[in-house]
């Protein structure tokens, strides 16, 4: 069995599908496990090839995992928890960075400025295993949802990457004016962010959706436009090729952006210099300098965009 860990969050998944189907590839006879949040069932099964999937959660103890695994994969993080947490389970190899705190001096070096999937794409690389930074796609799921919306997702995890509500509002307002359908998303902790949002818009109740993971990635694969901040959010667009707008701050576009090369992506940031992305507030000042003129004008660039569906 090959055990890998990613226990984090949606666009963490999204992020490091070129190394997992990497390893796919270079272990074909082998059960490949991936040890996950389950509530990322729903995306994991697009993805492809991943037979087992373990229940984990963030740097927790892999009590579900099985025992002495012939190989175990970190793409979790630099270690030294991580690390240990595979180690726990007597792996007959393990791949990772090289941690000394973990006593693991095995594996390349880690190196903060890098682009989070070239750097699972270079670890998998380290230990022979071919890997494509541009295999991003995932297969849209089947769910009843609208199809053509312009989603707007308001939320990400810590405040400092946070667009202001009213801005967000603005573009909404005036996305509809010009004949789009906004649907405002976020989690369920999110809703009366959501809520907020909607009403600055003068958007009807409905504009509001509910979904679980398996609707939100169907409504972003069928959308006609995203836009967000640097979240989960904002890799789906780009694992199924829906024209995007993604507002950065703290973190650069060079660590955590969509591959320059598609201009149905845009990026913008303001920043100059990348920070942690967990940081508590308030807003970062490079998503304060984003202002929603720039926004719709990027929102117009990208849907006149050719789009390879």
């Amino acid at each position: 069995m090959i055990l890998v860990l990613r226990a984090l969050g949606v666009g963490d998944l999204a992020t490091a599908v070129p190394a997992l189907r990497g390893l796919r590839a270079a272990f074909p006879g082998e059960t490949l496990a991936l040890a996950a949040p389950a509530w990322l069932t729903p995306l994991i099964v697009t993805i492809g090839g991943i037979d087992r999937i373990v229940p984990a959660r963030e740097l927790e103890p892999l009590d579900g995992a099985p025992t002495e695994p012939r190989l175990a994969v970190n793409l979790h993080g630099s270690g030294p928890e991580s690390h240990r947490r595979l180690m726990a389970l007597r792996p007959g190899a393990l791949w990772a960075f090289a941690s000394t705190p973990a006593g693991h001096h095995d594996g390349p070096g880690w190196h903060d400025d890098e682009h989070e999937v070239r750097r699972w794409c270079r670890l998998v690389r380290y230990y022979g295993v071919p890997c494509l930074d541009i295999d991003l796609d995932l297969e849209a799921p089947h769910a009843d949802v609208p199809t053509g919306m312009t989603i707007i997702h308001p939320g990400a995890k810590s405040p400092a990457r946070r667009w202001p509500p009213d801005r967000y509002a603005a573009v909404a307002r005036r996305l509809r004016a010009a004949g789009h359908h906004p649907l405002i998303t976020g989690s369920a902790a999110e809703r009366d962010l959501c809520v907020r949002v909607s009403a600055l818009a003068g958007l009807p109740e409905e504009a509001v959706a509910r979904t679980g993971l398996n609707e939100l990635a169907a409504l972003v694969a069928s959308a006609r436009l995203v836009i967000s901040g640097d979240t989960g959010v904002a890799h789906l667009a780009t694992a199924y090729r829906t024209p995007s707008v993604t507002l950065f701050g703290p973190v650069s576009p060079q660590r955590w952006g969509p591959p320059p090369d598609r201009p149905y992506h845009r990026p913008i940031w303001h920043g100059t210099r990348s920070e942690r992305g967990d940081l508590p507030g308030p807003v970062h000042p490079a998503l304060l300098a984003i202002t929603p003129d720039e926004v719709l004008a990027a929102a117009d660039e990208v849907q006149h965009a050719a789009v390879p569906r």
